[in-house]
Parts: structure tokens; sequence; C-alpha cells
């Protein structure tokens, strides 16, 4: 099988952008699609924002940003996507749209043995794949955020997922410069799986009065060398997001330990929801 050259991204958010970006840089003809021409034009300026970002930071230079910028394409009609190879969907973290995406996509995208992948961090990747007409070309490919910087990938086949279907996705992962491991279709995967109950345990920490957010997130970056603390990270991830991936994992598992904490629901109702609006556990510029 040939590798990808026409690759197509649902979603221009954090992670669509990220996923956007670094498929553009590494060669690939990208077409993006949003739901809205508002959508479709915020999500190109966040992509352009980026790459600008690079060129500054001495990451690329003046004529890859050009080159990238070149290869990326904008619609907000998922029919702009029928001759895509592989589609990686990157909307919210909801079982509901993302099923509606992947139904719609399955019948858009004409290439018969064209893959679907989903970014979800949490949803069992089985239940999405029997939504469509092509289960074995269903596959969880699920990028960290931020995409452009974070090298892991998590591929995650459902109990449908082809062996070829695994192995493009891998060759893709890896054409992007990516490391890929290989995940269980449950949800969580394996980095969610360890990593979210370390991020409730410190909201609780916060909730019971045990420790002001700062205490807490330098203790874990100068005592266990993470480069972040979990507050910060939460507040990168996004309150909302977090929230929903735990959701995901308690209603699979019934396990207390993946249960969102009340303040945790309370901060996403007041919409304090982390850097992606100004306001989390900590203040940001808007």
């Amino acid at each position: 099988m040939d590798s990808v050259t026409r690759l197509g991204v649902v979603g221009c958010g954090l992670m669509g952008s990220g996923i956007a970006e670094v498929a553009a840089l590494g060669g690939l003809d990208v077409r993006v699609a949003e739901a809205t021409p508002d959508a479709v034009e915020a999500g190109r300026r966040r992509v352009t924002a980026s790459l600008d970002r690079g060129v500054q930071r001495g990451k690329i230079t003046e004529e890859q940003r050009d080159q990238a910028r070149a290869r990326l394409s904008f619609t907000h009609d998922l029919s702009d996507l029928s001759d895509r190879q592989f589609v990686v969907e990157a909307v919210a973290e909801n079982r509901e749209i993302k099923t509606d995406v992947l139904r719609t996509l399955d019948k858009a995208v004409e290439d018969s043995s064209a893959i679907l992948a989903t970014n979800t961090s949490s949803i069992p990747v089985v239940d999405l794949a029997v939504a469509t007409e092509r289960p074995g070309q269903v596959i969880g490919m699920h990028f960290f955020n931020p995409v452009p910087v974070q090298r892991l990938v998590e591929l995650v086949p459902a109990l449908t997922t082809s062996p070829d279907t695994v192995q493009r996705t891998r060759d893709l992962a890896t054409q992007l410069g990516k490391q890929p491991i290989q995940a269980p279709d449950r949800s969580g995967f394996v980095v969610n799986a360890l990593l979210v109950p370390y991020l409730l345990s410190a909201v609780r920490m916060v909730e019971s009065g045990g420790a002001r957010p700062q205490d807490i997130d330098q203790g874990m970056e100068l005592g266990c060398a993470h480069p972040m603390g979990p507050l910060r990270l939460l507040d990168l991830i996004g309150l909302d997001t977090a929230q929903a991936v735990a959701e995901s994992m308690y209603e699979e598992f019934k396990e207390p330990l993946y249960a969102p904490p009340a303040l945790l629901r309370r901060m996403v109702a007041a919409g304090h929801l982390g850097r992606k609006n100004g306001r989390g556990f900590y203040a940001y510029d808007a």
C-alpha cells in the first residue's frame, strides 16, 4: 500500500489544528473541515499563528512555513473530503458528535480502502467503528497536546480493526515524525488510564483544602521531575475535556478514582476551562 499523501482532518481546534500543522509540515496535502465558515477562519488563523511561532522560535524556516501553508486547504463541507486516503476526526470529546461525524465521513469518503481515525482520548473505539459501514478501517489515533511538540501517538485498534489498518496507521504516525505505541481499546487507553486518576487526586487535594494549587504543582515539578504539575496540566488540557474523559472512564469501569470531583464539575459549569479561555486553576492572558 502506498504511503498517505492526502489527509483529511475534521475539527480545527487545539488538537485538529496541531494535527493539520504537523501533517502539512510533513509534506502531506491536508484538507481541514470545520462546522461553519467562521470556524474555518478561526482554524486557519490558529494554524497560521502556530506556523509563524515556529519560525520565530527557530523551529522551522520561512520556506518550510510557506510550503506548509500551501499544502493546507479548508472547508466547512465534509463532502470535500471525498478524495482523502486517510481522515482523522478531532472534534469535541462527545460520543454522539463523534459518531455522527464518522457516519457522515463513511458516506462522503469515496475510496473504499480509506481509513477513518478518531482522536478520542477516552471513548472505546469499537463503539464508533460499528456506526460505520467500514469498521475494519476505523482505528483510534490519539495524539497528545501540543501536537507539534509531543511525539507520542496511541494507536487503538478495535476488535473490528483489520491488521492492515493498524500497519497503515502506524506507518502514517512514523511518517509524521511521531512515536506510536499500541493501546488496548478500553476507556482511557494507556496514558489516560494512568494519568487521569493522578490529575483527579490533585483536584480532590485542592477541594479538601489539603494544599494550594501552586504548592501541589511545585511539589510534583521539583520533587518528581514532572515538566508540569497536575493542575497546570489540567488547565492545558482543558477542564471540560478532562471532565469528559473522566466521565467516560467512570461510565466504563465504575471505579471511584475515575469519578470527576465536585470542584471540577463546578469549575466547568462556571466556564473556568483553563488556558483556552483564560481561567482555570490559574489565570491566563486572554
